[in-house]
């Protein structure tokens, strides 16, 4: 099993060019299934999710073809498998974002419940009840989800919580579905409105997106389109915050301060400068950090993904943060390996308390999930010594090359077999 070898102090200095968002790219994957015609994707992330979701495609009948410069296309003209299987579904949560898609072009779908990162219950019965209520029969057996559906009907739909692959599962089976369908309630990420701009590209008619209420008028068919991906905003971040630490100055290319505004905010209270640039950012940091206290919450708040990155940022930083999850109620396992570096964290419920300390030591760590895994890189930046990360296979499937990345940037870090 592969592991990271980072030896710390080494100032990030340079340019490095942000991949394609994970996050969109798996959802505009899965559209290509509401239509025969070829989707072509570019600025695709070379990531194992996405593998995953290509193998998963592929054993449906969709045709695949990925070139060297990671454009993507995708012909479901031979889709005759709607089925999602437990051995691919179960390293992914994202899969559930076929089950819309298969039951609206096909009227059938059957869907393995997912797996994922451990870091708290993400509950499917927000896309199933979204489903029934556009005419679906739809049963849990045998640990799959199974739904049929003649044809799906529009229909006013509010969610009780605020879900992304929710809204998107339910944006794309509307896409296809006989009259208007309205989301109430819906997610405001710039993910779900990357997937409403391919979807308007491929001859949906997808408005609101972006705001609270997202409504869809169906369409008999979809056509083909090309569409680039967009920048990959959790990225962008993990990047800033490890130029942070390291008192660094790296220009990052291809991406945008519009879909990171609070994160941009609460690394300027922490004293980093950063500046746009005509095709991305520019950061620079004297290392001497403020504390930041900050709480999740959906787009366009902080975003649960870049909080255990900034709970590294603040082990490091001069004061007391408080550090406040409410999206996931697991998500706070990366404190405990911090803790081993020499982190002061103390945990109560949804809250940590973050004590500042003048320096970390390097030691052995674990990864626990994706973005737990991004935060003791950062904390292995700057640690004394050596720090050796173990199950770094969660990084993979979020961060593209990001030991070469950071390399570039003067890291000194390694992947050991």
């Amino acid at each position: 099993m592969d592991k990271l070898l980072i030896e710390g102090g080494a100032r990030l200095e340079g340019q490095v060019t942000i991949s394609g968002a994970k996050n969109a790219a798996l959802p505009l994957i899965c559209a290509a299934l509401l239509t025969e015609a070829p989707l072509h994707l570019s600025n695709v992330p070379h990531l194992k999710d996405v593998t995953t979701m290509l193998r998963l495609l592929a054993q449906m009948g969709i045709d695949v073809t990925l070139d060297e410069r990671n454009c993507l296309t995708l012909a479901a003209t031979g889709l005759n498998n709607p089925v999602a299987p437990y051995d691919l579904v179960k390293t992914m949560r994202a899969s559930i974002l076929t089950l819309g898609p298969l039951l609206a072009r096909t009227g059938e779908a059957r869907v393995s419940l997912p797996g994922g990162c451990a870091i708290g219950a993400r509950p499917v019965d927000i896309h199933i009840r979204g489903l029934q209520a556009m005419g679906a029969d739809v049963q849990v057996e045998h640990g799959y989800i199974h739904a049929r559906a003649r044809k799906l009907r529009g229909a006013k739909i509010f969610t009780d919580l605020v879900t992304v692959t929710g809204t998107e599962n339910l944006m794309m089976a509307a896409a296809l579905a006989e009259g208007t369908t309205v989301i109430e309630n819906a997610a405001r990420e710039p993910e779900v409105v990357d997937l409403a701009n391919c979807l308007n590209a491929m001859g949906a008619r997808v408005s609101g997106a972006g705001s609270d209420v997202i409504t869809i008028e169906g369409v008999e068919r979809l056509a083909g389109a090309s569409h680039r991906i967009m920048p990959d905003r959790i990225e962008t971040g993990t990047f800033l915050t490890a130029v942070a630490v390291t008192s660094g100055k790296v220009r990052l290319k291809r991406t945008s301060a519009a879909i990171l505004d609070a994160v941009i905010e609460k690394l300027r209270e922490a004293g980093v400068r950063i500046s746009a640039t005509e095709d991305g950012l520019e950061v620079e940091s004297d290392g001497r950090l403020k504390a930041v206290s900050l709480r999740t919450a959906p787009y366009p708040a902080f975003p649960t993904d870049m909080q255990a990155q900034f709970m590294a940022m603040n082990a490091v930083a001069q004061g007391t943060a408080v550090v406040t999850e409410t999206i996931f109620e697991n998500r706070f396992m990366h404190a405990l390996e911090l803790r081993r570096l020499g982190a002061d964290i103390e945990i109560n419920g949804n809250t940590a308390v973050v004590r500042g300390v003048p320096r970390l030591d390097g030691a052995t760590v674990m990864a626990t999930d994706l973005r737990a895994s991004a935060c003791l890189v950062v904390a292995g930046l700057v640690a004394r010594g050596e720090t050796l990360i173990d199950r770094i296979y969660h990084l993979d499937r979020g961060y593209e090359h990001i030991e070469e990345k950071l390399s570039q940037l003067g890291a000194r870090i390694r992947r050991v077999h």
